[in-house]
């Protein structure tokens, strides 16, 4: 498989590591001053390593991101030395200070972190809903979205998978065929778009175009409420 074909700067899919802490202290509903730096830690070099795998090229951001996580968890992991003389500041308010700036101005500026607060900021998952959808739909995330390709993913981890060399194959062919299938069916399920996709190329193009789409706003992704199905609307 020929890497430079489909490798795709970060630059055009994630602002910054900032969002994908935010996105992964939402999913786990943890208060923003007692993160579990472990769990939240662990599953953002998850998806450091999924990005590798899809020949995403990282910023130095993230990487350095990375190495604060890591380096905060192992004070935590260290035994707290007890002196009355001070107060010892916990590890975590290295993450937490940028953390709660970065939400504030992301909120001042383009309002796209509006979500309820439970207690003291803690964030709970909340259906975002927009007068064309209908009540039993929200609009999708991207990280919500990249979880649902690595379950794709996962299933036919097992199934065996056919390398074309011969023809190459690029997002913008991918797009046009996602277009035409949508201008065909006015809605798609997401996973529905891999059922027929049987080398791992075409699976990664199909999902880089999806993206691309929705960057462009030529596309609407939404997620069922009750039983979690993705479509992607044409707009």
């Amino acid at each position: 498989m020929d890497k430079k074909n489909y490798e795709v700067k970060i630059d055009n899919i994630f602002e910054g590591p900032m969002d994908l802490l935010v996105y992964l202290i939402k999913k786990n509903e943890v208060n923003i001053y007692d993160i579990p730096i472990g769990l939240i830690t662990d599953q953002y070099l998850s998806y450091l390593e999924w990005m590798k795998s899809m020949n995403i090229d990282l910023a130095g951001e993230f990487l350095v991101m990375a190495a604060t996580l890591t380096q905060i968890k192992s004070k935590m992991l260290l035994p707290q030395i007890q002196d009355d003389s001070k107060d010892i500041e916990d590890p975590r308010l290295e993450i937490t200070r940028p953390l709660l700036e970065y939400l504030k101005l992301k909120e001042a500026a383009k309002e796209l972190l509006n979500r309820s607060i439970l207690g003291e900021d803690t964030f709970i998952r909340e259906v975002e809903k927009k007068e064309e959808l209908n009540e039993e739909y929200y609009k999708v995330e991207l990280f919500d979205l990249i979880y649902a390709f690595q379950n794709v993913l996962d299933k036919l981890s097992n199934e065996p998978f056919i390398e074309f060399t011969i023809d190459t194959i690029s997002i913008k062919d991918k797009i046009s065929e996602i277009t035409n299938i949508l201008e065909d069916k006015g809605v798609v399920l997401f996973n529905d778009l891999f059922n027929e996709v049987f080398d791992r190329k075409n699976i990664v193009l199909t999902f880089l175009a999806i993206l691309e789409m929705a960057k462009l706003n030529l596309i609407q992704i939404i997620q069922h409420i009750q039983d979690g199905d993705i479509r992607l609307l044409y707009i």
